[in-house]
């Protein structure tokens, strides 16, 4: 059985994998998805993989820019799932499905 010292070292490569994933992840979500929803979830996934990576990058250099990066991502994500959801409702409200062709038609 190996050693705990083996299975606990994690390194800058498997956070970097990690956030591969989870980003292709939401843009497979993004890409290939008409519902508003689950594309504003591709995102959001999208948005905490390069979270993931600066915190891995910052953890790696020592550097607090890293972190400070991270808080102003979230601000941002939060502010885009607000203006999103708002849409996503109006959407709703007028054609009662809520599916990405229905945006152009929130014009008039």
């Amino acid at each position: 059985m190996p050693s705990t010292e083996t299975i606990l070292n994690v390194g800058l490569t498997h956070y970097l994998a990690l956030s591969a994933v989870i980003f292709s992840f939401g843009m497979i979500a993004v890409l290939m998805r008409k519902n508003v929803i689950v594309m504003l979830m591709g995102v959001e996934l999208m948005l905490n993989a390069v979270n993931l990576s600066f915190i891995a990058f910052a953890k790696e250099s020592g550097n607090l820019s890293g972190h400070i990066m991270v808080f102003f991502v979230m601000t941002i994500a939060a502010a885009e799932a607000g203006v999103g959801l708002a849409l996503a409702v109006a959407i709703y409200k007028k054609f009662h499905e809520v599916n990405i062709r229905f945006f152009e038609h929130l014009r008039g």
